[in-house]
C-alpha cells in the first residue's frame, strides 16, 4: 500500500469517525492538510468505495475475510422457513489442518 492509499484510508476514517459525509475534495484537503503527496484519481476512488460501501460495516468485519454473507431467516406462519434454515445450520466449516515441519524433511534445528 503505497503512502498516497493509506493517506487516503485515513482520511475516509476520520470523516467517518466525525460523522462527515466523505467526498473526494474532503478527503484530498485532509491529505493536503496532512502535507501527504497522492495521485489525483484517489480521492474519488475512495469517495465511491465510502459511497457504495458503509464503512462501519468495513471497520467492524475487518477480520472476517470476506466470507459469506449473513443469512436472514424470516418468521413467518408457516413450517417452510424452520425446515430451510436446519441444513445451514448443520454445515460446519472445515479448518485446514497445520502442516507440521516433520512432513518436510527437515528441522529447525538440524
Amino acid at each position: 500500500m503505497s503512502a498516497g492509499e493509506l493517506a487516503c484510508t485515513y482520511a475516509v476514517l476520520i470523516l467517518h469517525d466525525d460523522g462527515i459525509p466523505v467526498t473526494a475534495e474532503k478527503i484530498a484537503a485532509l491529505v493536503k492538510a496532512a502535507k501527504v503527496s497522492v495521485e489525483p484519481y484517489w480521492p474519488g476512488l475512495f469517495a465511491k468505495l465510502a459511497e457504495k460501501r458503509n464503512i462501519g460495516d468495513l471497520i467492524t468485519n475487518v477480520g472476517s475475510g470476506g466470507g459469506a454473507a449473513p443469512m436472514a431467516v424470516a418468521a413467518s406462519g408457516g413450517g417452510a422457513a424452520p425446515a430451510a434454515a436446519a441444513p445451514a445450520a448443520e454445515e460446519k466449516k472445515e479448518e485446514p489442518k497445520e502442516e507440521s515441519d516433520d512432513d518436510m524433511g527437515f528441522s529447525l534445528f538440524d
